[in-house]
């Protein structure tokens, strides 16, 4: 039988710029007559980690995004995704106005992966027990509703399991199976916190096979972030379209890897209606010269190499 427990102590007080989140961790714990052990994964909070760090600010939550973000993903209402300079695409750049006095904000932190590694030598220094650290931030999913908390920064933890190349019970192989541990755990524990209980911190036991030996912090919760080009959904339904038809060369990457000819020969016959054919490495389209074919190339990671401006246009893949 199998048994994960997961475990929020009340009694943590409002934390503020410089305090020392383990011995409010450690206080915490024993006031309920617990102790780390080794395997443990610790869960904090990202907002009680910004706070110690001193990420807190004063203002409005939409003035402080532009210097957090990267790239707008999407816009919708008073809603803007964002993709920050973390490399995580969170609604408002991750910035929070819960839980703060009126009148601030708290901001991520600056390196959540650091933040996650000094916490955990801290307690390897104070308690001599080897565990784990995630911190964790709360985030939508897209095609669901609601969110969840997922893992922004972790230490001393495998944050994905891989089981590529190996089988079911049924003999089956499995090909891209890679369970997302560390925010599968970062979820279990916000179950025990709550949102207003005033619980920042927990314990997980029962995945001791997660917690890398002492001294090997692991790849972070950086690793669980798809590189810029490499998510399906760079930008909005409608922000795609925009971009594509401005033809930035800067928004060439969250478009991702150049499609194959068939796909773009597909989507030129579709949107023109035009003759297409394979031709010297790439495509020759019998096309109006009304822009589409170029808004097309772009999208598909493809350019215009060369036109006579009204029936013909020779296109090739973008190169490395």
């Amino acid at each position: 039988m199998n048994r994960l427990e997961v475990l929020s102590p009340d009694g943590v007080p409002e934390v503020r710029a410089g305090d020392d989140l383990a011995t409010l961790l450690l206080g915490a714990l024993a006031d309920d007559g617990v102790g780390l052990a080794d395997g443990d994964v610790v869960v904090v909070t990202s907002k009680v980690v910004s706070k110690s760090e001193g990420r807190v600010r004063s203002g409005d939550r939409e003035d402080a995004i532009a210097a957090e973000t990267v790239r707008v993903v999407a816009r919708r209402g008073p809603t803007t995704i964002v993709r920050t300079r973390h490399g995580l695409t969170m609604a408002a750049a991750g910035i929070d106005a819960s839980n703060v006095e009126l009148g601030s904000i708290v901001l991520l932190p600056e390196d959540p992966d650091a933040s996650a590694r000094a916490l955990r030598a801290t307690l390897r220094e104070r308690t001599g027990r080897n565990v784990g650290v995630i911190v964790t931030d709360t985030a939508g999913r897209a095609w669901r509703e609601g969110q969840t908390d997922i893992a922004v920064g972790a230490a001393g933890l495998l944050v994905a399991e891989e089981y590529a190349g190996r089988t079911d019970p049924h003999g089956n192989p499995l090909a891209v199976t890679a369970p997302a541990v560390a925010d599968e755990l970062a979820g279990a524990a916000e179950l025990a916190q709550g949102k207003l209980a005033g619980r920042p911190f927990a314990l997980v036991r029962g995945r001791a096979d997660l917690v890398l030996a002492p001294g090997d912090d692991g790849p972070g919760a950086v690793a669980l972030v798809r590189a810029e080009g490499g998510d399906l959904f760079g930008f909005g339904a409608r922000e795609a379209v925009v971009r594509a038809l401005v033809g930035e060369p800067a928004d060439r990457t969250p478009f991702g890897a150049p499609a194959s000819a068939e796909e773009l020969a597909d989507a030129l016959r579709l949107v023109t209606g035009a003759v297409v054919r394979p031709a010297d490495g790439g495509l020759h389209i019998e096309a109006p010269g009304d822009g589409a074919v170029a808004v097309l190339a772009f999208a598909h990671g493809w350019v215009v190499r060369t036109s006579d401006g009204s029936s013909v246009a020779h296109l090739l893949p973008l190169g490395p």
